[in-house]
């Protein structure tokens, strides 16, 4: 019953903001459905239908938008507060439910970043570790409630810090009988709370969020999933995440990320490092190597040859491990490269429609579709 309430706080919390940032300007508001931002008007719509294929869910689609409040801006680096949300079906069975709100208040004093999701997901998996082979893989159904609501304060002149609250429901509906879930060795296999609270620090200079040119990254994140806040596993996770965009000629960027992972104490297999998908490793099916530490470093060229095209080239290397002392051995690396086309739906606003084909070793690739840079 608790998780139920919990989704419905966080879907009327979203709404609840949305409204609260529409009201003010009530007598004045009007939707744009076209590439002008019209003098006056206080929200802009982007409509996105979405087809698509993935690793991990096959063919899907669906569709979702991206809402700018116009007068909600921060006012430091011109950001507009805004909602995306999507909903998706695919072919695997898959539904996936997610909203993105990230409002500025006190004319970008104050910072709430918000993200729920919703998910129906048959998947795989196939061990924990850096070197499960593929004939592990396994197949399990699993139903997620996930949402974290940050508050951060703007500290001059490009520094935030805040506090988070963190709360994600797994519930696993079926696993291969005999198989490596069904054997009960696997934390979270049974299913997993994870609840529990945050801080975050970070450093943006970064002239663009959809499609940074040119600026720096810089992130901290601390979680505590603890059972005093109904977590059914206590641990604690720790984020560094370090990105770079240096410019290389007028139309042309190369961006760096570094980024790392590490857990301690209880971890249950569906609040692990996760090495694949469609931002953290493109090449590999996400999940596909899963582990309590991890690291990435991913560089990508980005060439801006049209107003509203770009292409781009990527390579990446990065590993799983149990022991962070191991976690850079370089038996147990894992290489990728690929390229992909971007597309701006907006002259006047950051929302780019990203494709890219991704490979990595041991047969692993990908075809990736997303909004916006992968980092």
């Amino acid at each position: 019953m608790k998780k139920y309430i919990l989704h419905i706080i966080v879907i009327g919390f979203t709404f609840f903001m949305s409204s609260a940032v529409f009201a003010q300007d009530k007598n004045k508001t009007g939707f744009i459905q076209s590439d002008t931002m019209r003098q006056g008007k206080s929200i802009q719509f982007v409509a996105l239908p979405i087809v698509f294929y993935t690793p991990e869910t096959k063919f899907g689609f669906g569709g979702g938008g991206q809402l700018f409040f116009l007068k909600q801006t921060n006012q430091y680096n011109q950001r507009l507060s805004n909602i995306f949300f999507s909903a998706i079906y695919t072919s695997q069975g898959q539904f996936i439910f997610e909203t993105t709100p990230q409002i500025y208040l006190g004319r970008g004093n104050y910072f709430i970043d918000m993200f729920y999701t919703f998910r129906i997901f048959p998947n795989s998996f196939w061990g924990i570790g850096p070197t499960t082979p593929e004939s592990n893989k396994e197949s399990y159904n699993q139903t997620t409630n996930k949402f974290d609501i940050s508050l951060l304060k703007r500290l001059p002149p490009n520094l935030n810090f805040g506090l988070s609250i963190n709360y994600a429901n797994y519930k696993i509906t079926e696993v291969l009988e005999g198989g490596i879930l069904d054997s009960g060795t696997i934390p979270g296999s049974d299913g997993a709370t994870i609840s529990g609270l945050g801080a975050i620090f970070n450093l943006d200079s970064r002239d663009d969020i959809g499609a940074p040119q040119s600026g720096n990254y810089l992130s901290l994140t601390a979680r505590f999933s603890s059972e005093l806040f109904g977590a059914t596993h206590s641990f604690n996770k720790f984020i560094f995440d370090l990105r770079t965009y240096q410019r290389l000629s007028k139309k042309s960027i190369i961006a760096f990320r570094l980024y790392n992972e590490n857990n301690f104490g209880d971890v249950p297999f569906q609040g692990m490092a996760s090495y694949g998908g469609g931002k953290n490793a493109r090449g590999y099916f996400n999940g596909r190597f899963i582990d309590k530490h991890m690291y990435i470093i991913q560089a990508e060229y980005r060439w801006r040859f049209k107003e509203r095209w770009t292409l781009a080239g990527f390579g990446l290397v990065g590993s799983v491990n149990d022991l962070a002392g191991d976690l850079f051995s370089f038996n147990n690396l894992k290489p990728s490269f690929g390229g992909g086309i971007r597309f701006k739906l907006l002259k006047d606003q950051s929302t780019w429609l990203r494709l890219d084909y991704g490979k990595g070793i041991d047969g692993q690739n990908g075809i990736y579709f997303g909004v916006n840079e992968a980092f």
